[in-house]
């Protein structure tokens, strides 16, 4: 029998952009409780980390890295199936449920922006209509994203900045929901957002320089430590097919340099590039999020023990 302050965990969010460590500290937090007596485990919220065989790529934890601390997500698509927020959503927060009726503390660790927030916070998300999403595919496949994006950016310019002008299918989504709502496109942080259960948020920065000295060493050692072969593999279970695995950074560029469109070289160069951008964006998603306790990634220590005291204290 749980007791009523097991009852009442809260949720623990785990955030920052990638290279800074949460994997790391999520089972810092998990071994601290665990020697208080607190169980915990973790649950991903990390998008490209959904898919299995997907590892190298997206620094995916091995089981014997865990620490005996269960995980949660991790492996549950196939690469040939789309990856998406609102299908997520339920998924994490039932886990997130099953956690606390257990009196475990739920732990999200993930550097997804939009998964994230679609979880921790009370995010709702607008309905489909398979005619209008089937009309802008055929219009996306017949006129390229650009037009796309061009008439996104008539109805919804901070949208279309938001999404670029490459990502077809998050340009379709966009029009789909400005047509079915009348309103513009939502799928971004609320200015307010308010909390989906009680929470303690941390986040990891890392200074700017140390970061991008760190991620292009990081993407170095996924070519060294077999990326090309990852993706190889991959093949024949129908990445090339994965609307969204196809396109995950190193793998979009793994797959170009075994079609001999790009060397090995240009392919490592192209990834690091990609994954600074990415960590940009993610700093500028999680700064906005209110209340968060943010350590260097350097200090992750402090951050678990000062987590961990903010657990007992509730």
């Amino acid at each position: 029998m749980t007791t009523s302050t097991e009852a009442a965990a809260p949720l623990v969010a785990v955030v920052g952009a990638t290279g800074t460590g949460k994997s790391a500290l999520a089972l810092d937090i998990a071994e601290r409780l665990a020697a208080r007596g607190r169980a915990s485990e973790i649950i991903n919220a990390d998008a490209m980390q959904l898919y299995r065989g997907m590892d190298i790529g997206t620094a995916k934890l091995a089981a014997s890295e865990r620490r005996g601390v269960p995980h949660h997500l991790l492996d549950v698509l196939d690469v040939t199936e789309e990856a998406s927020v609102a299908r997520y959503q339920p998924e994490a927060r039932g886990v997130i449920e099953q956690v606390r009726s257990r009196g475990a503390v739920p732990i999200v660790v993930g550097g997804s922006g939009l998964y994230v927030s679609a979880v921790i916070f009370d995010f709702r998300f607008p309905g489909t209509d398979a005619a209008l999403r089937a009309h802008l595919e055929a219009d996306l496949a017949e006129q390229g994203p650009g037009m796309l994006h061009r008439r996104l950016r008539e109805l919804d310019a901070n949208a279309a900045d938001r999404i670029g002008p490459h990502n077809g299918r998050r340009l379709v989504r966009a029009l789909e929901v400005i047509e079915i709502t009348g309103e513009p496109h939502a799928a971004s942080l609320p200015d307010e957002p308010v909390p989906w259960l009680p929470m303690l948020g941390v986040g990891l920065t890392t200074p700017r320089e140390r970061l991008v000295e760190r991620l292009d060493a990081r993407v170095r050692d996924m070519w060294r430590d077999g990326m090309l072969r990852e993706v190889q593999e991959l093949v024949p279970a129908g990445i090339e097919r994965g609307v969204t695995a196809s396109r995950a950074i190193g793998y979009a560029q793994a797959l170009a340099q075994l079609r001999g469109e790009a060397s090995e070289a240009e392919a490592i160069t192209e990834t690091q590039a990609l994954t600074r951008r990415y960590a940009r964006r993610q700093v500028s998603w999680f700064k906005r999020y209110p209340g968060f306790a943010w350590f260097d990634s350097d200090a992750s220590d402090a951050a678990s023990q000062r987590t961990v005291e903010s657990i007992v204290e509730v």
